[in-house]
């Protein structure tokens, strides 16, 4: 059995884009475990996002370390990721 610090160093961070099928707004954030936190949301769980479920993935990166999906998942909320975002969902 490894350490539980080896198996951290093996993470995958997901960058990823989803969006709600009722108003259509998207949301930027960063995971190690895309399945569960899309489930979380859909679930509810999440009082600001609850009124406005369900969600559906557009778009995912995948990162080695946290701070490189921290670094993107920040550029993706600039003014210039947001508009690459506007490129690619709506043409």
């Amino acid at each position: 059995n490894r350490p539980a610090h080896f198996a951290k160093q093996n993470l995958v961070y997901k960058v990823y884009v989803h969006q709600n099928l009722k108003d259509r707004k998207t949301y930027i954030g960063y995971t190690s475990n895309l399945e569960n936190r899309l489930a979380y949301y859909n679930s509810g769980h999440v009082k600001a996002t609850k009124h406005r479920r369900p969600f559906k993935i557009l778009f995912m990166e995948d990162f080695n370390t946290v701070a490189e999906s921290k670094a993107r998942e920040l550029w993706w909320k600039s003014k210039s990721g947001r508009t690459k975002l506007k490129e690619f969902f709506n043409k």
